[in-house]
């Protein structure tokens, strides 16, 4: 008589997982995952470099000073906050196309140069460059 092994069960061999299925659902997270990460965008600013190319329109320019104790000086001139705006848009009425640097020492009160950039702005002025003075 035959045993039962050699009947044809042979029960040293358990039956596999089968993991194509698996590689398939894996393989479609991974598409999906990387289709959708190209279309996210992250939220920047974008900076104009100035060109070191020599401009020939040169500009005029007003120059606002702000010291330590937030004194404002309009071209040599100590003014008040409130005479800010009239200055600047007597400069914009007398060359439309010019720009403000602001000088502020390292010490200068913040809010003054604030309040100082929202009066420029009031008279016209969108060009600021600003300068720090030790």
């Amino acid at each position: 008589m035959h045993s039962r092994r050699a009947l044809g069960s042979d029960t040293s061999s358990s039956p596999g997982i089968d993991l194509a299925p698996m590689l398939d659902f894996v393989i479609n997270l991974l598409i999906f995952f990387i289709i959708t990460a190209v279309f996210v965008r992250e939220s920047g600013i974008t900076v104009e470099r100035p060109t070191s190319a020599p401009d020939d329109s040169h500009k005029l320019a007003q120059t606002v000073q702000i010291d330590a104790d937030g004194e404002i000086w309009v071209d040599g001139r100590l003014v008040d906050l409130r005479a800010v705006r009239a200055n600047i848009e007597r400069f914009r009425a007398e060359e439309p196309d010019s720009g403000v640097v602001i000088v502020a020492q390292r010490q200068s009160p913040t809010g003054t140069l604030v309040a100082v950039v929202d009066q420029i702005h009031l008279g016209g002025i969108h060009d600021i460059t600003f300068s720090t003075v030790q």
